[in-house]
């Protein structure tokens, strides 16, 4: 809970924050590099630093963050901790990591704002950044005890498989011999590569198999690039040189996007692309514990031959005593599919629904704006970002 002056202050200061935000996260990040560049190096995503998302939702996290604090002073805003908690822990961050972040990013704000910054407005500003900060640290401490682990460890490929002309399943196996801990449906890990320039990148890819198998296994699209977004290089280089036998590092399981207790309640689970992945586990999972309630499966997809993971989508599905399956394609539609964009409108959802997003984040505003039409509550519909969780950031 902000002090009463530093609440005051915040409140007042908040619309030049707010306006300056992304000019103060830009300034940040180039001072955080130049400091230490082997952050750049070795633990950022250089793609998503060039494209400026990870500035966005840097800026739509701190934003949202602080209007929290205002607006519900007697509340933590848990879920949003939780998600970037999730995200810190499965890259190894540490606490002492967190004073670092600090000392550029409030140069920054000084650097931007100027004589504004007066030191009561410095004083605010530092409660609202160790508010968030510790309780992150906090958040992720209990993380990493639950995981037994931190960092990264090696795992042999196992397996390669060819799931459309865009998407490979990598199943591993560790390469140490130590056991492998169970995993909640619905989770990723992050998976690290030395890339030939010498920096060792790390990317988050989501569980697509069932929980407690013996090997796990994760499923990788090919990122293209746009002209304003460079080509994933950790997708394309998993594609074009990891091979059976060869070792990659993944951190353990984490990720918020997990089913809880789905014990007589209806489902949702509505995917767009690479959004798939989690949803199958989902299913695995949904199969493999009797889940009696209906289930609904929702996809969309450019067509049927993009579909990554459709033999498995299905499958899961049909081991389910009460599903309905709707997949969508731009084209080339089969029967029993649907053409076009991905509509709620003919779909029946079932009263008390809990709903599952997962894929790109205008496919999820829409599917969450449809179910809501429908009468499924805003705390009833989860959903997983790929990369920087942009939501906030464009809210």
């Amino acid at each position: 809970m902000l002090s009463e002056p530093s609440a005051a202050t915040v409140r007042a200061t908040l619309p030049a924050v707010g306006a300056a935000i992304g000019e103060i996260t830009e300034r940040f990040y180039a001072r955080l590099f130049a400091a230490h560049p082997e952050l750049l190096r070795d633990l950022f995503n250089r793609g998503n630093q060039a494209a400026g998302t990870q500035r966005q939702a840097l800026a739509g996290s701190i934003a949202a963050f602080a209007t929290h604090l205002l607006d519900h002073p007697d509340r933590r805003p848990d879920a949003m901790l939780g998600r970037i908690a999730h995200k810190h822990t499965s890259l190894g961050v540490a606490p002492e990591q967190y004073p670092v972040v600090h000392e550029h990013l409030f140069a920054a704000i000084v650097e931007v704002l100027g004589e504004a910054v007066t030191p009561e407005v410095a004083a605010a500003w530092g409660e609202v950044y160790w508010l968030m900060a510790n309780a992150l640290i906090a958040i992720e401490k209990r993380l990493y005890e639950e995981s037994e682990a931190t960092g990264l460890r090696p795992w042999e490929v196992v397996e390669r498989v060819a799931e459309t002309a865009d998407v490979v399943t990598f199943r591993v196996r560790p390469a140490d011999g130590r056991a492998v801990r169970g995993f909640r449906a619905g989770q990723y890990v992050s998976v690290g590569v030395m890339l030939p320039d010498g920096a060792r990148q790390i990317r988050q890819y989501s569980l697509s198999g069932a929980p407690g198998a013996s090997v796990r296994q994760f499923s990788v699209k090919r990122v293209a690039g746009d002209g304003a977004t460079p080509d994933g290089e950790v997708s394309h280089h998993l594609h074009a040189r990891v091979r059976e036998g060869d070792t990659l590092e993944l951190s353990e399981p984490y990720g918020d996007l997990v089913l809880g207790d789905t014990a007589g309640r209806p489902l949702l689970l509505a995917s767009a692309g690479i959004g798939v992945t989690p949803m199958v586990s989902m299913l695995a999972a949904l199969a493999a514990d009797g889940h009696l309630a209906p289930v609904t499966v929702v996809h969309g997809d450019r067509s049927p031959a993009d579909h990554a993971l459709r033999a498995d989508h299905t499958a899961y599905a049909e081991k389910l005593p009460d599903t309905a399956v709707h997949f969508f394609y731009e084209r080339d539609a089969e029967p029993g599919t649907r053409t076009g964009l991905v509509d709620l409108t003919d779909v029946e959802v079932a009263p008390g629904t809990r709903a599952y997003l997962c894929g790109p984040l205008p496919f999820m505003r829409a599917i969450r704006a449809q179910l809501i039409e429908k009468g499924v509550s805003p705390a009833d519909i989860h959903y997983e970002v790929f990369g920087p969780d942009l939501w906030l950031a464009a809210a």
